[in-house]
This record gives C-alpha cells, structure tokens and sequence, in this order.
C-alpha cells in the first residue's frame, strides 16, 4: 500500500492506488490543498539490526543489570474509588 505524504503540512494519506493512478483532485492534500508527493521513506533504511544478542547469551551485555532497584520508587495513584489501578 503506498504512502502518500503533503510536504506543505506533513499530512500521510494511506490509498490503496498508487499516485498515478488517482485523479487530479485526489492527488491535492484534503488539509491544505498542496500537491501530494510518495513518501521517500518507505524502505527500510537500516542495514542490520541495531541490537543483537547472541542465542545462548539472551540476557543483558556481560550479565551485568544496570538497574538496581524498581522503577517504581511510590506506590501507583488511586482509581476514582480509592482503588488500586494495577
């Protein structure tokens, strides 16, 4: 499905046609009224994964957690009730 972008306001409309097939007043942005243009970011830029571990080593970088304690220092807010959210 391509992408369809306005580079005027930055809008993204999804079609099921690509660009040339649309007519001219489909081709304009229903926010600003510029013409669309395809998405120049549509393939996937990256070369390899940015994070990889090894399959018998899943856990963290040298087995070593950098976190100590729970992130949660407080206990979470009350409901509308006075009950617990979680």
């Amino acid at each position: 499905m391509p992408t369809i972008v306005c580079h005027t306001c930055g809008r993204v409309v999804y079609t099921t046609a690509p660009l040339s097939d649309l007519f001219p007043e489909e081709r304009r942005c229903p926010r600003c009224g510029a013409f669309l243009e395809t998405d120049r970011r549509e393939a996937n830029r990256r070369r390899e994964a940015r994070r990889q571990s090894t399959p018998d080593e899943p856990g963290p970088p040298g087995g070593l957690e950098r976190r100590v304690a729970e992130r949660r220092g407080a206990p979470r807010r009350k409901g509308e009730r006075g009950q617990s959210t979680a």
